[in-house]
């Protein structure tokens, strides 16, 4: 089993949590896993992006040249790397900020999740990332969803735990959307800030 994972976006996206917390859940279920990001010197508005790789075996390396799955987060993103998926594999698309109709790629599954449309649905714009976490996890079946809480857990420092049932609530958004279901969330939930 092999898992490799593209996420692309803009520094303030959360594309390198995102990464960050899918390798932390790939450890809890005691799969090996390498983790590398990139960015630029920008704080906020650069380019963010990183990769993720989930084995059960040896990681040869954390650099993937034709990844089998990506998220875009920005239009900038998708324009730049969509080429660069392998023929078969999952794009997943921020369908609230990219506009998707010039991207030509029969040969691979186009998944789009309005992951900022969810997250404010859902109360807190930050999570748009978790969304896109939640719409991988189903499509590709690399992590159990049980898996992200402990995995949140770790990723993030201990003032910002209050925040984790908000983003569960936006991992499993993401994971019905990535299931097919049109059913965002329970109409209850509220993000806590």
């Amino acid at each position: 089993m092999r898992y490799d994972l593209f996420i692309s976006g803009f520094g303030g996206q959360g594309a390198l949590l995102a990464g960050t917390v899918l390798s932390y859940a790939a450890i809890v279920e005691g799969k090996n896993v390498s983790y590398l990001p990139s960015y630029g010197p920008e704080k906020r508005g650069g380019a963010a992006m990183c990769t993720v790789v989930i084995t059960d075996g040896d990681v040869g390396s954390p650099v993937i040249g034709k990844p089998s799955a990506a998220i875009f987060l920005n239009q900038i993103s998708l324009d730049k790397y969509g080429s660069k998926i392998k023929p078969g594999g999952i794009c997943i698309i921020n369908s609230s900020l990219v506009d998707s109709t010039a991207f030509n790629r029969p040969d691979v599954e186009t998944i789009l999740v309005p992951m900022n449309d969810i997250a404010m649905q859902l109360g807190d714009p930050r999570i748009a990332n978790m969304v896109a976490l939640g719409a991988y996890a189903s499509k590709s079946g690399a992590i159990e969803i049980t898996s992200f809480e402990a995995a949140l857990k770790e990723a993030l420092p201990e003032r910002n735990h209050k925040f984790i049932p908000a983003n569960i609530l936006a991992i499993e958004a993401g994971f019905k959307l990535g299931r097919g279901s049109s059913s965002l969330a329970a109409p209850e939930v509220i993000a806590q800030n």
